[in-house]
Protein backbone atom coordinates (compact mmCIF):
# COMPACT_ATOMS: atom_id res chain seq x y z
CA UNK A 1 0.00 0.00 0.00
CA UNK A 2 1.47 3.60 -0.80
CA UNK A 3 2.48 5.51 2.11
CA UNK A 4 -0.21 8.25 2.41
CA UNK A 5 2.58 10.59 2.94
CA UNK A 6 3.92 10.21 -0.44
CA UNK A 7 0.45 10.82 -2.04
CA UNK A 8 0.37 14.30 -3.97
CA UNK A 9 -1.86 17.40 -2.63
CA UNK A 10 -4.94 18.10 -5.33
CA UNK A 11 -5.39 21.89 -4.63
CA UNK A 12 -8.26 23.11 -6.05
CA UNK A 13 -8.00 26.83 -8.18
CA UNK A 14 -10.26 29.10 -8.88
CA UNK A 15 -10.63 28.01 -11.98
CA UNK A 16 -12.14 25.14 -10.93
CA UNK A 17 -8.84 23.09 -12.43
CA UNK A 18 -7.23 20.77 -9.41
CA UNK A 19 -3.14 20.99 -9.12
CA UNK A 20 -1.02 18.41 -7.50
CA UNK A 21 1.43 19.43 -5.30
CA UNK A 22 3.92 16.97 -3.00
CA UNK A 23 2.31 15.98 0.41
CA UNK A 24 5.60 18.30 2.01
CA UNK A 25 3.51 21.29 1.25
CA UNK A 26 -0.25 20.22 2.85
CA UNK A 27 0.19 22.29 5.73
CA UNK A 28 0.81 25.49 3.97
CA UNK A 29 -2.07 24.58 1.79
CA UNK A 30 -4.20 24.16 4.11
CA UNK A 31 -3.29 27.50 6.02
CA UNK A 32 -3.64 29.57 2.58
CA UNK A 33 -7.22 27.83 1.96
CA UNK A 34 -8.62 28.14 5.26
CA UNK A 35 -7.41 31.98 5.75
CA UNK A 36 -7.55 34.06 8.85
CA UNK A 37 -9.64 33.09 11.92
CA UNK A 38 -11.78 35.82 11.77
CA UNK A 39 -13.02 35.27 8.12
CA UNK A 40 -13.65 31.98 8.70
CA UNK A 41 -15.49 32.26 12.16
CA UNK A 42 -17.70 34.99 9.40
CA UNK A 43 -18.07 32.40 6.58
CA UNK A 44 -19.45 29.65 8.88
CA UNK A 45 -22.46 31.90 10.33
CA UNK A 46 -22.92 32.64 6.68
CA UNK A 47 -22.54 28.95 5.39
CA UNK A 48 -25.17 28.08 7.97
CA UNK A 49 -27.51 30.68 6.74
CA UNK A 50 -27.05 29.30 2.93
CA UNK A 51 -27.64 25.82 4.31
CA UNK A 52 -30.69 26.56 5.63
CA UNK A 53 -32.31 28.55 2.82
CA UNK A 54 -31.23 25.13 0.54
CA UNK A 55 -32.86 22.86 2.53
CA UNK A 56 -36.05 24.66 3.22
CA UNK A 57 -36.39 25.10 -0.76
CA UNK A 58 -34.84 21.58 -1.13
CA UNK A 59 -32.03 22.75 -3.36
CA UNK A 60 -28.90 21.35 -3.60
CA UNK A 61 -26.49 22.30 -0.59
CA UNK A 62 -22.83 21.83 -2.58
CA UNK A 63 -22.36 22.04 -5.70
CA UNK A 64 -24.71 24.99 -5.79
CA UNK A 65 -26.60 25.70 -8.90
CA UNK A 66 -26.47 29.31 -10.22
CA UNK A 67 -30.82 29.83 -9.91
CA UNK A 68 -30.02 28.60 -6.01
CA UNK A 69 -27.11 31.43 -5.09
CA UNK A 70 -29.20 34.07 -7.22
CA UNK A 71 -32.35 32.86 -5.29
CA UNK A 72 -30.62 32.90 -2.10
CA UNK A 73 -29.24 36.86 -2.58
CA UNK A 74 -32.90 38.39 -4.16
CA UNK A 75 -33.83 36.74 -0.64
CA UNK A 76 -31.67 38.71 1.39
CA UNK A 77 -31.84 41.76 -0.42
CA UNK A 78 -35.98 41.95 0.09
CA UNK A 79 -35.54 41.56 3.63
CA UNK A 80 -33.42 44.68 3.21
CA UNK A 81 -29.58 43.45 4.22
CA UNK A 82 -26.83 45.67 3.20
CA UNK A 83 -24.78 45.09 -0.36
CA UNK A 84 -21.98 44.32 1.71
CA UNK A 85 -23.10 41.69 3.64
CA UNK A 86 -24.66 40.19 0.55
CA UNK A 87 -21.27 40.18 -1.22
CA UNK A 88 -19.87 38.44 1.91
CA UNK A 89 -22.54 35.48 2.00
CA UNK A 90 -21.03 35.00 -1.91
CA UNK A 91 -18.14 35.09 -0.55
CA UNK A 92 -18.67 32.51 2.10
CA UNK A 93 -20.21 30.69 -1.05
CA UNK A 94 -17.23 30.72 -3.07
CA UNK A 95 -14.65 29.80 -0.61
CA UNK A 96 -17.12 26.40 0.19
CA UNK A 97 -16.73 25.86 -3.60
CA UNK A 98 -13.34 25.72 -3.48
CA UNK A 99 -12.11 23.83 -0.43
CA UNK A 100 -14.36 21.25 -2.21
CA UNK A 101 -12.89 21.51 -5.31
CA UNK A 102 -15.88 22.06 -6.53
CA UNK A 103 -17.16 24.73 -9.71
CA UNK A 104 -17.92 27.63 -7.62
CA UNK A 105 -21.56 29.27 -9.25
CA UNK A 106 -20.87 32.59 -7.42
CA UNK A 107 -18.66 33.82 -10.82
CA UNK A 108 -21.11 33.40 -13.15
CA UNK A 109 -21.69 36.25 -15.42
CA UNK A 110 -25.75 35.57 -14.55
CA UNK A 111 -25.08 35.94 -10.83
CA UNK A 112 -23.14 38.85 -11.37
CA UNK A 113 -25.70 40.76 -13.25
CA UNK A 114 -27.85 39.55 -10.23
CA UNK A 115 -25.90 41.36 -7.69
CA UNK A 116 -25.62 44.76 -10.09
CA UNK A 117 -29.06 44.83 -9.98
CA UNK A 118 -29.13 44.57 -6.07
CA UNK A 119 -26.39 47.29 -5.89
CA UNK A 120 -28.61 49.44 -8.15
CA UNK A 121 -31.56 49.36 -6.29
CA UNK A 122 -29.87 48.81 -2.24
CA UNK A 123 -28.05 51.83 -4.09
CA UNK A 124 -23.91 51.35 -3.44
CA UNK A 125 -22.89 53.84 -0.90
CA UNK A 126 -23.02 51.81 2.38
CA UNK A 127 -24.15 53.36 5.27
CA UNK A 128 -20.91 53.88 6.93
CA UNK A 129 -20.54 54.28 10.89
CA UNK A 130 -20.40 57.94 11.60
CA UNK A 131 -17.32 59.67 13.36
CA UNK A 132 -17.55 61.11 16.12
CA UNK A 133 -15.55 64.33 17.49
CA UNK A 134 -12.98 64.28 20.08
CA UNK A 135 -15.46 66.86 22.13
CA UNK A 136 -17.53 64.06 22.10
CA UNK A 137 -15.55 61.47 23.08
CA UNK A 138 -14.12 63.78 26.27
CA UNK A 139 -17.72 63.91 27.29
CA UNK A 140 -18.18 59.97 27.22
CA UNK A 141 -15.29 59.52 29.38
CA UNK A 142 -15.69 62.43 31.81
CA UNK A 143 -19.68 60.51 32.26
CA UNK A 144 -17.48 56.96 33.09
CA UNK A 145 -17.25 56.05 36.67
CA UNK A 146 -13.54 55.78 37.11
CA UNK A 147 -13.76 54.70 40.48
CA UNK A 148 -14.60 51.24 38.80
CA UNK A 149 -12.72 48.34 37.74
CA UNK A 150 -15.20 48.44 34.55
CA UNK A 151 -14.86 52.10 34.00
CA UNK A 152 -11.09 52.03 33.99
CA UNK A 153 -11.48 48.99 30.96
CA UNK A 154 -14.07 50.87 29.09
CA UNK A 155 -12.14 54.28 29.39
CA UNK A 156 -9.40 52.60 28.52
CA UNK A 157 -10.44 50.66 25.17
CA UNK A 158 -11.98 54.14 23.71
CA UNK A 159 -9.04 56.17 23.95
CA UNK A 160 -7.02 53.47 22.71
CA UNK A 161 -9.22 52.20 20.25
CA UNK A 162 -9.45 55.99 18.77
CA UNK A 163 -5.97 56.78 19.33
CA UNK A 164 -4.31 53.76 18.13
CA UNK A 165 -6.97 53.69 15.03
CA UNK A 166 -7.95 49.90 16.09
CA UNK A 167 -10.04 47.33 14.49
CA UNK A 168 -12.53 45.41 17.04
CA UNK A 169 -10.65 42.92 16.18
CA UNK A 170 -7.69 43.98 16.97
CA UNK A 171 -8.51 45.60 20.54
CA UNK A 172 -10.25 41.77 21.44
CA UNK A 173 -6.94 39.92 20.57
CA UNK A 174 -4.77 42.31 22.16
CA UNK A 175 -2.82 40.93 25.10
CA UNK A 176 -0.58 42.74 28.26
CA UNK A 177 2.33 41.48 26.68
CA UNK A 178 1.83 43.31 23.62
CA UNK A 179 2.11 46.78 25.45
CA UNK A 180 5.95 48.17 25.67
CA UNK A 181 5.54 51.38 27.73
CA UNK A 182 8.91 54.07 26.37
CA UNK A 183 9.30 57.40 27.43
CA UNK A 184 7.89 58.97 24.44
CA UNK A 185 4.91 56.52 23.83
CA UNK A 186 3.47 53.24 24.44
CA UNK A 187 3.92 51.18 21.17
CA UNK A 188 1.35 48.00 20.87
CA UNK A 189 3.17 45.20 19.19
CA UNK A 190 0.15 43.93 16.79
CA UNK A 191 1.07 39.69 15.89
CA UNK A 192 -1.77 39.69 13.18
CA UNK A 193 -4.44 42.05 11.75
CA UNK A 194 -6.80 42.10 9.16
CA UNK A 195 -4.02 43.89 6.74
CA UNK A 196 -1.27 41.61 7.91
CA UNK A 197 -2.61 38.14 7.77
CA UNK A 198 1.33 36.34 7.85
CA UNK A 199 2.14 37.06 11.28
CA UNK A 200 4.80 39.65 10.73
CA UNK A 201 4.64 42.03 13.92
CA UNK A 202 3.64 45.63 13.21
CA UNK A 203 3.95 48.52 15.70
CA UNK A 204 1.31 51.21 16.64
CA UNK A 205 2.58 53.93 18.82
CA UNK A 206 -0.07 56.24 21.15
CA UNK A 207 1.14 58.83 23.24
CA UNK A 208 0.64 60.65 26.06
CA UNK A 209 -1.91 63.27 26.08
CA UNK A 210 -1.55 67.02 28.17
CA UNK A 211 -4.97 65.87 30.23
CA UNK A 212 -4.62 63.01 32.55
CA UNK A 213 -8.17 62.45 32.20
CA UNK A 214 -7.97 62.27 28.41
CA UNK A 215 -4.55 60.17 27.80
CA UNK A 216 -4.60 56.91 26.25
CA UNK A 217 -1.30 56.20 28.16
CA UNK A 218 -2.14 56.25 31.35
CA UNK A 219 -5.63 55.07 30.96
CA UNK A 220 -3.87 51.81 29.76
CA UNK A 221 -1.39 51.88 33.16
CA UNK A 222 -4.62 52.25 35.28
CA UNK A 223 -6.32 49.63 33.69
CA UNK A 224 -3.41 47.26 33.26
CA UNK A 225 -2.83 47.71 37.21
CA UNK A 226 -6.53 46.70 37.46
CA UNK A 227 -5.94 44.11 36.00
CA UNK A 228 -2.94 42.95 37.92
CA UNK A 229 -1.18 40.44 35.86
CA UNK A 230 1.49 41.14 32.69
CA UNK A 231 0.00 38.43 30.43
CA UNK A 232 -3.14 37.71 29.20
CA UNK A 233 -5.89 39.31 27.33
CA UNK A 234 -5.88 42.90 27.50
CA UNK A 235 -9.65 43.58 27.34
CA UNK A 236 -11.54 41.41 29.36
CA UNK A 237 -14.98 40.72 30.64
CA UNK A 238 -16.24 41.31 33.99
CA UNK A 239 -17.12 39.18 36.61
CA UNK A 240 -20.57 40.31 38.18
CA UNK A 241 -19.70 41.54 41.97
CA UNK A 242 -21.67 41.29 44.89
CA UNK A 243 -24.24 44.15 46.76
CA UNK A 244 -20.72 45.81 48.33
CA UNK A 245 -18.30 45.21 45.22
CA UNK A 246 -17.88 46.29 41.95
CA UNK A 247 -17.29 43.80 39.32
CA UNK A 248 -14.09 42.85 38.69
CA UNK A 249 -12.16 41.85 35.40
CA UNK A 250 -12.25 38.01 34.31
CA UNK A 251 -9.85 36.11 32.68
CA UNK A 252 -11.87 35.75 29.21
CA UNK A 253 -11.32 38.47 26.71
CA UNK A 254 -14.31 40.61 25.25
CA UNK A 255 -16.23 39.50 22.34
CA UNK A 256 -16.40 41.66 18.90
CA UNK A 257 -19.58 42.17 19.81
CA UNK A 258 -19.12 43.62 23.29
CA UNK A 259 -16.77 46.02 22.06
CA UNK A 260 -19.74 47.21 19.71
CA UNK A 261 -21.95 47.37 22.54
CA UNK A 262 -19.59 49.27 24.56
CA UNK A 263 -18.96 51.84 22.34
CA UNK A 264 -22.56 52.51 21.52
CA UNK A 265 -23.01 52.36 25.33
CA UNK A 266 -20.83 55.65 25.59
CA UNK A 267 -21.09 57.53 22.88
CA UNK A 268 -24.62 56.82 21.53
CA UNK A 269 -26.61 54.60 19.29
CA UNK A 270 -25.70 56.24 16.35
CA UNK A 271 -21.88 54.97 16.54
CA UNK A 272 -20.57 51.45 16.41
CA UNK A 273 -17.00 49.94 17.43
CA UNK A 274 -15.57 50.98 13.50
CA UNK A 275 -15.91 54.65 14.31
CA UNK A 276 -13.52 54.44 16.53
CA UNK A 277 -11.13 53.91 13.53
CA UNK A 278 -13.36 56.33 11.62
CA UNK A 279 -12.60 58.87 13.84
CA UNK A 280 -9.18 58.93 13.80
CA UNK A 281 -8.55 59.12 10.05
CA UNK A 282 -11.03 62.00 9.83
CA UNK A 283 -9.56 64.00 12.91
CA UNK A 284 -6.61 63.29 11.50
CA UNK A 285 -7.04 65.00 8.11
CA UNK A 286 -8.79 67.36 9.38
CA UNK A 287 -6.11 68.36 11.64
CA UNK A 288 -3.46 68.69 8.05
CA UNK A 289 -2.27 64.88 8.76
CA UNK A 290 -0.76 63.50 5.76
CA UNK A 291 -1.54 60.08 4.05
CA UNK A 292 1.47 58.97 5.37
CA UNK A 293 1.16 59.40 9.09
CA UNK A 294 -2.79 58.27 8.95
CA UNK A 295 -1.30 55.22 7.38
CA UNK A 296 1.36 54.46 9.89
CA UNK A 297 -1.15 53.90 12.55
CA UNK A 298 -3.72 52.51 10.45
CA UNK A 299 -1.49 49.95 8.47
CA UNK A 300 -3.85 50.80 5.59
CA UNK A 301 -2.03 50.19 2.12
CA UNK A 302 -3.54 52.42 0.21
CA UNK A 303 -4.41 56.02 0.15
CA UNK A 304 -7.88 55.48 -1.30
CA UNK A 305 -8.57 53.81 1.94
CA UNK A 306 -7.78 57.17 3.63
CA UNK A 307 -10.54 58.87 1.53
CA UNK A 308 -12.90 56.06 2.02
CA UNK A 309 -12.56 56.25 5.96
CA UNK A 310 -12.54 59.77 6.36
CA UNK A 311 -15.95 60.82 7.49
CA UNK A 312 -15.66 64.54 5.31
CA UNK A 313 -19.24 64.83 4.00
CA UNK A 314 -20.49 67.40 6.43
CA UNK A 315 -20.92 70.73 4.02
CA UNK A 316 -20.58 73.05 7.09
CA UNK A 317 -17.52 71.43 9.23
CA UNK A 318 -15.29 70.30 5.62
CA UNK A 319 -16.03 72.75 2.86
CA UNK A 320 -13.97 75.23 0.35
CA UNK A 321 -15.78 77.84 0.85
CA UNK A 322 -15.36 78.92 4.31
CA UNK A 323 -11.74 79.76 3.21
CA UNK A 324 -12.30 82.15 -0.54
CA UNK A 325 -11.35 85.28 1.39
CA UNK A 326 -14.68 87.08 0.94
Amino acid sequence: MENESSLPVLVPTRNHALVELPFSVSRYVEAGLQGAQNTKRGYAADLRSFEDYCQHHQVTYLPAEVTTVAGYVSQMADRGMKLATIRRHVAAIAKLHQLAGQPSPTGHEALQIVLDGIARILGKRQQQAPAFTVAELKQAVRAMDITTPTGLRDRALLLLGFAGAFRRSELVALQVEDLELTHHALVIHLRRSKTNQYGQEEDKAVFYAPNADFCPVRAVQEWTACLGRTTGPLFTRMHRGSKSRAAQPGTAPLSDQSVNDLVQRHLGPLYSAHSLRASFVTVAVEAGQSNKAIKNQTKQKTDAMIERYARLDDVKRFNAAQYLGL
